[in-house]
């Protein structure tokens, strides 16, 4: 298909993780630099490029609905398929009309040049992918700018070591690759030397950065990011419990830089379901390792993912979740219905749970959820806290805390701005909450 690359349009959408949310930044910026207009995936355009999620077969099919959504809009575009769907079943989506190229993680880095050359007519693949497991090097984009307002998000890690039963991430993303330090410590005081003042860790499993080399772990990593003069804060994505030791917990609540914010996916309360899906903790190792975070730290906010429904969580298994989250003081909880993913160990379970009772249980959590969210942000009501302005809207700013609280604030200070305010008004939606500047 040859194509004249100068001003061709150029739309993505993005299935799945801030991972890929994350890449799929990085390519619209490759792109761009390269002459491509960037429009919106609505609209028609000349390439579409899907990142696809693969996490359970639902998302499968959203992926495939979003290929096809691509192809009626212009039935002449090239159509490319990247992703963790492309790497693990690439397969079955080269068997798609609607799709022209399969770019697997294997080659994500790759996209834009596989693209380029496809255009040009310089060869007639349409699969490329390899064996994600035989990847022992940490591949990311020379330029990534993805942004959470403004708050640049840092990949330094890829990959996850851990096999749970109900997860098929590890065979989209292979093993622990991780970043060097001293190459992520330049990034991060390039980005501090242009003026930002908080900076997003993320990576496949975060908590497992550093167990492919010898440089060290994230208690590493940190230990030599905190150094770094006039970064304001440090805030860190998901995290496995596992990972957590005594010196790096004690490094986190320790630490004024490190924002105290942390995500700690339970998935299940109950002990026998956390071995089904092999989580290799308790749940007496992870209150345990909560409670040590909460007694230095109590203003932390700690979230955790929960799915419900899982085929081996009978009644009395999810009474036990529920009797245990209430416990524990939770900031926020991401709650999932479980949903077969083909290729997890998990299936060997059957799906055993009805769909109405995996729907009710769900709403049972999503409303602790709620509660929780709720009590917690009224803890800090009239109470003077530093916000970061990360975004404008007509007539106010958004701020965000180290602990994670969202405020509407009226304020002339810039986007990118740290202010003390006072939180005056909580809402049901987090940007719904209100601060006064002070």
């Amino acid at each position: 298909m040859k194509l004249e690359n100068k001003g061709l349009k150029v739309a993505f959408a993005t299935l799945g993780c801030r991972m890929n949310q994350f890449e799929t930044s990085a390519l619209q910026e490759q792109f761009q630099v390269k002459g491509y207009s960037i429009t919106d995936f609505e609209d028609v355009a000349d390439i579409y490029v899907i990142n696809t999620c693969t996490v359970t077969n639902d998302a499968d099919r959203t992926s495939r609905k979003t290929i096809r959504q691509a192809k009626r809009r212009n039935p002449n575009a090239v159509v490319v398929a990247t992703g963790c769907y492309a790497q693990v079943s690439p397969e079955e989506l080269a068997k798609m009309e609607e799709i022209d190229l399969v770019i697997g993680n294997s080659h994500k880095t790759a996209v834009f040049e596989i693209v380029e050359n496809y255009i040009n007519e310089k060869f007639e693949n349409k699969v490329f992918i390899e064996n994600i497991f035989r990847e022992n090097q940490f591949k990311t984009f020379q330029i990534s700018t993805f942004f959470e307002g403004a708050r640049p998000i840092i990949k330094v890690q890829e990959g996850c070591n851990s096999f749970c039963s109900f997860c098929i991430i590890p065979f989209a993303r292979g093993k622990v690759r991780s970043a060097k330090i001293d190459e992520i410590v330049n990034q991060v005081k390039i980005l501090v030397d242009k003026g930002f003042k908080e900076i997003v860790l993320t990576g496949t499993q975060l908590s497992q950065y550093g167990y492919d080399h010898k440089e060290g772990t994230l208690y590493d990593l940190l230990k030599n990011l905190v150094k770094i003069e006039n970064l304001y804060r440090i805030r860190l994505s998901s995290m496995g419990i596992n990972e957590l030791d005594d010196k790096l917990i004690d490094f986190l609540i320790s630490e004024e830089k490190i924002a105290p914010h942390f995500h700690l996916s339970i998935q299940s309360a109950d002990d026998k379901v956390l071995r089904d899906m092999k989580r290799n903790y308790t749940v007496k190792e992870y209150v345990e390792k909560v409670e040590k975070i909460m007694s230095k730290r109590p203003e932390t906010a700690i979230g955790t993912d929960i799915i419900t429904g899982f085929p081996t969580e009978d009644k009395t298994a999810f009474l036990n979740t529920v009797k245990t989250i209430n416990d524990i003081p939770f900031a926020y909880i991401h709650v999932f219905t479980y949903s077969e993913r083909d290729g997890t160990t998990a299936v060997k379970f059957g799906d055993k749970v009805h769909p109405e009772e995996k729907k009710e249980r769900t709403r049972i959590l999503r409303e602790i959820s709620y509660q929780k969210n709720y009590e917690f942000r009224k803890r800090f009501i009239n109470k003077d806290l530093e916000f970061l302005i990360i975004s404008e809207r007509d007539d106010y700013k958004i701020g965000i805390t180290g602990n994670y609280i969202h405020a509407k604030i009226k304020t002339e200070k810039p986007v990118n701005t740290i202010i003390k305010a006072s939180l005056k008004e909580i809402g049901r939606e987090r940007e719904e909450n209100t601060a006064v500047e002070v």
